[in-house]
């Protein structure tokens, strides 16, 4: 009995409202409570995307390789099949900002260049006395922009007799610099297209298979295993080496891009089938089927919207292995082909490592690869987060 009375009175003292309870009262919401509460999805995604800072920060780096996109000829200071036969294999030309201790401007020194009889190859090097300033929106040579209008507004260009080789030229003297712009056009269209292709593909077949199930699930749960288990680059190589050399580069391209949807559909078809056999026992879809409502309509307009954020945030994480796809095949020789200019193509120049040694500029295209697969790779994290609705 003692025991329970000194247990009883070490015991904390508990606080009791004396008031009266008054049933008719609420808790008080703060405006920044009742915001969010009213916060449609893709507003709480956003807010939460938002906190993921390398996500942010890859966004704005796919935003500017992006620009490439519409503004390749105003961003490159030449064409990309533009050739200058009196700088072939020329090496980069630095920027500067000082010369002789005066400030100049961003320019470049010009350069002069000689025959090696020994090595039997043209070496370059700067003439300190050439100064040559960068022109900025400047006319230049004219080039076709969108729907055959004709144009030469660029954003920056060589001196007046001038050349401006930021990263070098190849072996028929083609600026590395404007094919890397330009090809940024191709690499990146090809990824947003192949995923379009890839979800349309994966919502229709996954979504037949886990609404439906039975035999359609198992039927397509079978295809794609079968397709999973074949080795992904051999059948791409397999797959652009069958497209005609005969077709126009454009056909080329759209080839290459629906090859690379067809077979990257798999993976999201699973995550849809997974998703709708949870979501189709849901009370709300039963309710429509019930209403007489068709299963097109259940799984299109009721089920695929409640986890779309999540079908988002795993196309963006596809994207990259598309971008590496093409690369890869074009720097086969099993893709694109010049005229039409893409990352892979410009480092089917660098397959030698002889040329590499000699002209390492040439691997300056897999820069902007690495970086775009790394920023989609951080992107796609970030929406994954804020689509999480446990974080």
């Amino acid at each position: 009995m003692t025991d329970q009375r000194e247990t009883t009175s070490l015991a904390p003292d508990h606080y009791v409202n004396p008031d009266p309870f008054d049933p008719t009262s609420r808790e008080v919401i703060t405006p920044e409570q009742e915001r969010f509460f009213q916060a449609s999805q893709m507003q709480i995604m956003w807010w939460k995307f938002r906190r993921h800072k390398p996500a942010m920060w890859a966004g704005v780096i796919l935003f500017i390789f992006y620009l490439a996109v519409p503004f390749a000829e105003q961003m490159a200071p030449y064409s990309p099949n533009q050739r200058h036969s009196e700088h072939i294999y020329a090496p980069p030309q630095g920027l500067h900002l000082f010369h002789e201790g005066r400030f100049v401007g961003p320019f470049v020194y010009g350069m002069e260049s000689t025959i090696n009889l020994d090595l039997m190859q043209r070496e370059f090097k700067p003439n300190l006395n050439d100064v040559q300033p960068i022109r900025f929106f400047c006319f230049s040579d004219p080039y076709d922009y969108w729907m055959g209008f004709e144009a030469s507004f660029r954003l920056f260009c060589p001196a007046e007799g001038g050349t401006v080789f930021l990263l070098g030229t190849d072996r028929l003297g083609r600026d590395v610099f404007s094919g890397i712009v330009y090809g940024a056009r191709i690499s990146l269209t090809v990824g947003l297209i192949g995923v379009a292709i890839s979800m349309l593909l994966g919502i229709i077949i996954g979504g037949a298979a886990g609404y439906f199930g039975g035999i359609v699930d198992s039927f397509v749960q079978r295809v794609i295993e079968i397709l999973r288990s074949l080795p992904e680059l051999p059948l791409w190589m397999a797959l652009s080496a069958a497209l005609p050399v005969t077709w126009n580069p454009i056909l080329i391209y759209l080839g290459i891009t629906v090859i690379l949807g067809l077979l990257d559909w798999p993976g999201l078809a699973r995550a849809v089938r997974s998703k709708l056999l949870a979501l189709r026992e849901e009370e709300y879809a039963r309710a429509a089927v019930l209403m007489g409502a068709k299963p097109t309509r259940v799984i299109g307009r009721h089920l695929v919207p409640g986890f779309m954020s999540h079908l988002i945030a795993s196309a963006s994480l596809s994207i990259p292995s598309m971008i590496l796809g093409e690369t890869a095949l074009s720097f086969l020789d099993l893709g694109l082909r010049r005229p039409v200019v893409s990352w892979g193509v410009l480092l089917n120049e660098a397959q030698n490592i002889t040329i590499i040694t000699v002209y390492p500029w040439l691997m300056a295209p897999v820069i902007p690869v690495i970086v775009v697969v790394l920023a989609f790779n951080f992107f796609g994290d970030g929406l994954r987060d804020a689509a999480d609705p446990y974080k």
